[in-house]
């Protein structure tokens, strides 16, 4: 079963996200080193639905951001949104929308005030697998054979 190790840091910042946004959904990714799996640059991004029961994406800042990504060798290790009155499980719409299939989608429901659902899936074809998330301080360093 595959995981999502993710750094403490992240997390809070994509449910403050979920949370500065709400009642509309939130937006984003965080990218990483490509090939590493490893979340490491925060980028929220504008719901350009502004909807609370849809997000998408900015084609232009999507593009953007791509861009960077690519110039940086990087790739997008985790592409979140929130739903803000329902749990955190994919929709048939976020299902039909998942179009990198090595990216964790991360979820986070923002519909009770005092907790935020946070959870991680990968979606290939169609086909929606839950992952643990482990949650880290910091990543340790790579070791060295």
């Amino acid at each position: 079963m595959r995981m999502l190790t993710i750094e403490r840091a992240i997390v809070d910042q994509i449910v403050a996200h979920a949370r500065a946004d709400h009642p509309d959904e939130a937006c984003g990714v965080v990218a990483g080193a490509a090939g590493s799996d490893r979340p490491t640059r925060f980028i929220a991004m504008a719901n350009a639905e502004r909807s609370p029961t849809f997000y998408r994406f900015d084609s232009m800042e999507q593009f953007k951001v791509w861009r960077e990504m690519d110039d940086r060798d990087e790739e997008p290790v985790v592409i979140y949104h929130s739903h803000t009155a329902t749990e955190a499980y994919p929709s048939r719409t976020d299902i039909s929308y998942a179009s990198e299939p090595n990216a964790h989608y991360v979820l986070v429901s923002t519909r009770a005030d005092d907790e935020a659902e946070f959870r991680s899936y990968r979606i290939v074809d169609g086909e929606v697998d839950e992952e643990e998330v482990r949650v880290v301080e910091s990543y340790e360093p790579d070791s060295v054979d």
